[in-house]
């Protein structure tokens, strides 16, 4: 399952993290966000130990997606130690994310 990540908890739960953390930059009328929306909650899960994973719904929370650039959605961010480490912009297969993710951990 992954963790609903806004412009006021994005510090505490991505930034300060012990763990790695994959964060899908998203929005309701997005039809490729829907798509990759089902594989971030099973990495999620297939992770729950390991990382952790958030969604942050662009159109609610602004002020995240514009400190980040994010100019295309989905976006997804991979971060460690509160650094970004790696992006995926675009919808991708799961093996793809895994691939990223794996190379975090």
């Amino acid at each position: 399952m992954a963790l609903e990540i806004n412009d006021s908890n994005f510090e505490e739960i991505v930034l300060k993290a012990e763990k790695p953390v994959i964060v899908d930059f998203w929005a309701e009328w997005c039809g490729p966000c829907r798509m990759v929306g089902p594989i971030v909650a099973e990495i999620g899960e297939d992770y729950k130990d390991k990382v952790i994973v958030g969604k942050l719904d662009v159109d609610n929370n602004p002020e995240i997606a514009r400190k980040f650039g994010i100019r295309n959605i989905p976006t997804i961010l991979f971060f460690k130690n509160g650094e970004i480490k790696d992006k995926q912009v675009g919808a991708v297969p799961k093996s793809t994310l895994v691939k990223k993710l794996d190379a975090l951990l």
